[in-house]
């Protein structure tokens, strides 16, 4: 159904802020990036239109956007100042990031639109989350009550280039299959950089080919055509938000820039060149407002461009007077900070404060193994907080594929936990939209080698609390089980633990048996960080694991190592299922050591480690990773570096050869550190 445009869209701020965004990029253009003072420059020149369009539908408080790096004027038509354009790209205190990001990474508290998800340089990063959002719309209008934000909807922005990889297609994917409330909005210029649409999309459109995609509505367009464009976005943003389900618009526009300051476009000619600059869509707004409809004459046209480059140059005038960014801040947000909660994003934004617990155990009757332990906590915390969510593949009906999650799905409903498509992409950047939209999702990843194609979202996660300035945060909890059990393989047998403590931002749990994986799930479960918990395989059903239940309030804090064993001829530090071998090879030799079970990686109880050597003189560290790199090569070094005249020997490991796990387990025994190579390593360090 068409609309009357004249009355629907404020023209007067299209037309101003068109040309303050064109304005900011000739000027970063000629002048501000050739002399440093933009350090990275963007340009949005020839995608205003369909952007600004954008802008001024998004009206409701749950409405979000999921940006990319060409989407300045949508920014300033969701509250963003020029000035603060301008500061971000000078890489300066204030702006979007305080400098600490790449001044068109964007992210924005809802101002006067819609709230700006944290987005990323990764091309394509920005569709999972934006679908996480979506389905968070959904819970919380049919879990939470929260009927409000029953027409609320979130729009993902992407190129053409974005449309083949895998976050586009894993978004897509999700949203069709739930109907989520999301808009796929693609600006299609015809050029990834410098390779054309036709290497990207087969036959170059992405809407063509999607036309028969199920449970998605298509549109296509001409984004520098301002009735239609204009009309298209109405039609696509109405259909979304009172359908709630998934659609797609495609806008072709012209590239009017390099792709970035450091492109200049030398892979076209001059007449497509001249091509581009003949479909510039501030002359076709031009026409359209004040040849055809006259809605302003040449000279109210004239003045609000005047006013724009006013603006404009008052805005770069500000922005040279805002300080450099403090280096003395740098290292601050990258965990949460219990005085300066993030502003969007996890329970703590919204005012929800859970209960601390007590580390004081309570342990009932009975041992449960460590699968047990993680059902029941699970269980318990899905009951208290209505804002735990469980999924992944197979952990809803099945119960996971170690039974972590079995019979919850029952109990919970099908909104709580349930089953994703096979997507490692898909299932953590959903886990992080969700999570910036106040939920707590606990999604699992079936083995730590399967985690490999997360690895982006992952690493993005981790980092949006420091891009943002504190802006947002995403703490949510991700299961992930790895190590041998019984035999092992390279691909369910891995572990790699220092892979997660290299991603900053994550804190990193190894718990050891029952007890221990009870409270420390349950910290994890009520904090304001995102946290890897890994569960070793081995420790699923061990006897040795075995523990108690120790009590619904049971938590335990993290970077507090236990001290297993004590004695004075040396120090052992481990973590995961080589506790128990450390156990085994004491007993076997009759050495009385302190045996340490660090617990937690991210944080690390240095403390502990070095009161222990202190008082024993001798460090043999045992870690299932491979020695190369690994966790403890770090803990080595602080040793060598803060306790180095206390040493009487050296420094030792027990680790993995760098070599995949094997399948075969007499192969696998000359990987994993065994019993007998650590009894051998302990009895060399207390005789050296």
């Amino acid at each position: 159904m068409s609309v009357d445009l004249q009355t629907l869209y404020d023209w007067r701020e299209i037309v101003l802020l068109a040309h303050i965004s064109r304005q900011m990029d000739t000027l970063e253009e000629q002048d501000l990036t050739p002399k440093g003072i933009i350090k990275y420059q963007f340009a949005s020149a020839g995608h205003e239109l369909g952007q600004l369009f954008l802008s001024q539908l998004l009206d409701k408080p749950m409405d979000a956007l999921s940006l990319y790096y060409r989407s300045r004027p949508l920014m300033l038509g969701s509250g963003l100042t020029p000035a603060e354009q301008f500061v971000s790209g000078m890489a300066r205190g204030g702006g979007i990031s305080h400098g600490r990001d790449v001044g068109v990474v964007y992210n924005m508290p809802r101002r006067t639109g819609a709230t700006v998800l944290p987005n990323a340089a990764d091309v394509g990063s920005q569709y999972t989350p934006a679908v996480g959002w979506a389905q968070a719309i959904r819970y919380r209008v049919e879990e939470l009550g929260q009927k409000e934000h029953a027409d609320s909807i979130v729009v993902a922005c992407g190129g053409d280039g974005s449309v083949a990889t895998n976050g586009f297609w894993s978004a897509l994917n999700i949203a069709t299959t739930l109907k989520l409330p999301i808009l796929f909005y693609i600006e299609d210029n015809g050029y990834a950089i410098s390779v054309k649409s036709p290497l990207q999309t087969p036959g170059a459109n992405i809407a063509a080919n999607l036309g028969a995609f199920q449970d998605l509505r298509v549109w296509d367009g001409d984004g520098t055509d301002p009735a239609e464009a204009g009309q298209l976005m109405h039609t696509a943003v109405s259909y979304v938000r009172t359908n709630q389900a998934p659609a797609l618009l495609r806008l072709t526009m012209p590239r009017l820039s390099g792709h970035s300051s450091a492109d200049n476009q030398s892979y076209k000619d001059a007449p497509e060149l001249a091509a581009d600059r003949a479909r510039d869509p501030l002359t076709s707004l031009h026409d359209y407002l004040v040849t055809e409809l006259k809605i302003f004459s040449p000279s109210e046209w004239a003045d609000l461009v005047a006013k724009a480059e006013r603006e404009t140059a008052q805005a770069l005038e500000e922005a040279f007077t805002q300080p450099e960014a403090d280096e003395a801040t740098v290292t601050r947000y990258v965990f949460s900070e219990p005085d300066a909660p993030q502003k969007v994003g996890g329970l703590l934004a919204e005012g929800i404060v859970l209960p601390q617990g007590t580390a004081v155990s309570q342990p009932q009757p009975g041992r449960l193994n460590m699968i047990e332990a993680i059902r029941r906590t699970l269980a318990h915390e899905l009951k208290i907080n209505e804002r735990v969510l469980l999924f992944g593949e197979d952990v809803g009906h099945k119960g996971g594929v170690h039974a972590a999650t079995l019979g919850l799905q029952t109990q919970f409903g099908e909104n709580r936990v349930f089953d994703t498509s096979l997507s490692e992409e898909g299932i953590i950047g959903r886990a992080v939209g969700m999570a910036m939209n106040g939920l707590m999702p606990v999604p699992e990843i079936q083995f730590r080698k399967y985690a490999d194609p997360a690895t982006e979202q992952l690493n993005n996660c981790g980092t949006i609390r420091w891009r943002t300035a504190n802006n947002f945060a995403a703490p949510l909890v991700v299961r992930m089980p790895g190590g041998y059990r019984k035999v092992g393989d390279p691909w369910h047998s891995v572990t790699n633990e220092v892979m997660f403590a290299h991603a900053v931002g994550w804190q990193v749990v190894v718990p050891s048996n029952a007890a221990d994986a009870v409270g420390l799930l349950r910290t994890a479960l009520r904090g304001n960080d995102p946290v890897i918990f890994f569960e070793h395989r081995a420790m699923y059903d061990a006897a040795w694991a075995r523990q108690p239940y120790p009590g619904d309030e049971y938590m335990l804090p993290f970077g507090q190592a236990e001290l297993v064993r004590h004695g004075r001829d040396l120090t052992i530090i481990t973590w995961g299922a080589m506790v128990e071998r450390c156990e085994q090879a004491l007993d076997a030799l009759g050495v009385e050591a302190d045996l340490l079970d660090l617990r937690t990686l991210v944080p690390w109880d240095s403390t502990a480690v070095l009161n222990s050597v202190h008082k024993t003189g001798k460090a043999l560290i045992v870690h299932e990773d491979i020695a190369l790199g690994g966790f403890g090569a770090e803990i080595a070094a602080v040793i060598a570096s803060e306790a180095f005249m206390d040493l009487d020997g050296p420094v030792m490991r027990v680790a993995a050869p760098s070599t995949p796990i094997p399948f075969s387990q007499t192969l696998m025994n000359g990987v994993v550190p065994s019993v007998d190579r650590i009894k051998e390593n302990i009895a060399a360090l207390v005789n050296f």
